[in-house]
This record gives structure tokens, C-alpha cells and sequence, in this order.
């Protein structure tokens, strides 16, 4: 996250990674971790959405939050891409 960003993953998100296999919780980790902006490198703001954004992680997607505000990232999904995008 730019400087003065936090991470905070929602519990659903972070039941989501933990049911991933080890190797896909390991990608996941390391693309949070890497992401040194609140709106990363090849991120994509979602339509129809104010400040929700996905990334890419192999055939999986991370959505994410922006409150600029106070200088937060929170990730509120994660899934298969054939999964995430479908209407709940």
C-alpha cells in the first residue's frame, strides 16, 4: 500500500484464503504483501462499484476496498474467478 496503507481482511475473505490449498495461500499472501499501493499495479477498479478494485492471483481474484480516509485497504473477496464475479 502506499505509504501509510493497512491491510485488513474481512473474516469472510479470510475464510476464503484459508480454504485455498497451501500453494494458492502462499500466492495470495505474497500479492498482499507486495502491493505497495492502494491501488496496485494491474489493478482493476471494478464497474459499477465506488472503491472496489480486484487483482489478479493465477485463476483466482481479490477484491478489495479503498477508504483513503483513514488509509485502508480492506479485502472483501476472494475466489475463482468463475465464482467471484457471479451476482450473490
Amino acid at each position: 500500500m502506499s505509504s501509510g496503507y493497512r491491510v485488513l481482511i474481512k473474516p469472510a475473505a479470510w475464510k476464503q484464503i484459508m480454504a485455498l490449498d497451501a500453494r494458492l495461500q502462499n500466492h495470495v499472501s505474497m500479492r498482499l504483501s507486495r502491493s505497495k499501493s492502494s491501488r496496485a499495479r494491474r489493478a482493476k477498479k471494478l464497474q459499477g462499484e465506488d472503491d472496489l478494485y480486484r487483482v489478479r492471483v493465477g485463476d483466482y481474484r481479490v477484491h478489495y476496498e479503498v477508504r483513503d480516509a483513514v488509509l485502508i485497504v480492506v479485502v472483501v473477496e476472494v475466489g475463482n474467478r468463475s465464482d467471484v464475479y457471479k451476482k450473490k
